[in-house]
């Protein structure tokens, strides 16, 4: 098995003694370790194990771990106090152990033993080990998304590389104007680390410049709070922020999607397309939407954001629409001769395609 290839010369000369004591142990017990991503695992099931994983807090970690000490001491010490699903001793490349290592039992009773029996113990004289109550992380943060990622587009992409998605949700990005957030929700914290593993190293390519950490609690509940009713205070700082009130909405002209769509035919010789995404609720009724036009002809898009009404949602193409006449320098009553252009298009509308 894994713990019998053959190692480079350097790799094998450190802590022989003990290597070859945990290689012996592994041929006498039969147990089986496998090690990958800087980590060697047993169980996860372990021999015999009949049903699915444990549930949640039934794992321990451990702590201060002396780095020439391996599973053939561990294993059974953490044995002794309950039945073992997973043991995750985490590697360095010398063959030397991190100092850490976690314990998932098949009982939340074996994990309270484990934390009540083994915490400080001593591992050799005067080397006391630390036993917690694991967190099990299982949900990571993805900043930096570009604003065309869709959930069940990620979700695809990820599904590709990692295993264990339980669900994708998408938020406007905190830190980042016009990017997504997405928080990733795995089956079990190995999925979970396993995909952030694939990620910061590159196996998926994913729409922008992004940030792969673990969900920080204080970030879940900011992005909690944004769904939650407002208070007076946070009102008040919205609409200095420019969210509508509740009687600021001004009658949109029915007629803008189809003078923006004349307008775009007649001068850059193609129909305008709408890209839109909802990026914030509020309690009082009102929807943030960002959004996308792309004009045939033109390198670069129009983008913006707008509110509406939840009830107006069927309308969100004809507000765009108007918004769009505006930035070309259009009215909502007519069409101008001579369109003003936005900086953004300024040197793009240079280049206009041919008829299709």
């Amino acid at each position: 098995p894994s713990l019998e290839r053959a190692q480079p010369r350097w790799f094998s000369a450190i802590n022989e003694q003990n290597k070859a004591a945990l290689a012996a142990w592994a041929r006498e017990t039969g147990t089986e370790l496998v090690q990958t991503n800087g980590q060697r695992r047993y169980g996860a099931p372990p021999p015999g194990w009949v049903g699915g994983p444990p549930p949640d807090g039934t794992e321990v970690f451990i702590g201060k771990l002396p780095q020439d000490m391996y599973e053939n001491v561990l294993i059974p010490l953490f044995q002794s106090v309950g039945k073992l699903y997973e043991f995750r001793l985490m590697m360095t490349f010398s063959g030397l152990n991190r100092g850490f290592a976690y314990a998932k039992y098949s009982s939340r009773h074996g994990a309270r033993q484990a934390v009540s029996t083994l915490h400080k113990f001593q591992v050799r004289k005067g080397c006391a080990i630390v036993v917690y109550k694991s967190t099990e992380k299982r949900e990571l943060s993805v900043d930096g998304l570009h604003g065309s990622v869709t959930p069940q587009g990620l979700r695809e992409l990820l599904q590709r590389v990692t295993d264990g998605v339980l669900s994708v949700s998408l938020h406007a990005s905190p830190w980042q104007r016009g990017a997504q957030l997405a928080v990733l929700k795995y089956s079990s914290h190995h999925a979970a680390a396993m995909a952030k593993r694939a990620l910061l190293e590159g196996a998926l390519r994913l729409c922008g410049v992004v940030k792969v950490d673990w969900l920080k609690a204080e970030l879940k509940h900011k992005l909690q709070a944004s769904e939650q009713k407002l208070s007076p205070s946070q009102a008040h700082r919205d609409r200095c922020l420019g969210v509508p009130s509740a009687v600021s909405a001004s009658p949109v002209p029915h007629t803008a999607l189809s003078r923006l769509i004349a307008l775009c035919q007649r001068r850059f010789q193609g129909t305008p397309l709408f890209f839109t995404r909802c990026v914030q609720a509020i309690p009082s009724g009102w929807l943030q939407f960002s959004w996308q036009v792309e004009i045939p002809g033109c390198l670069q898009p129009i983008t913006g954001f707008t509110w509406v009404r939840q009830e107006e949602r069927e309308e969100l193409k004809v507000t765009v629409a108007l918004q769009v006449l505006r930035m070309l320098g259009e009215s909502s009553h007519g069409v101008s001769a001579s369109p003003r252009l936005p900086q953004n298009l300024g040197a793009a509308l240079g280049s206009r395609a041919g008829p299709s």
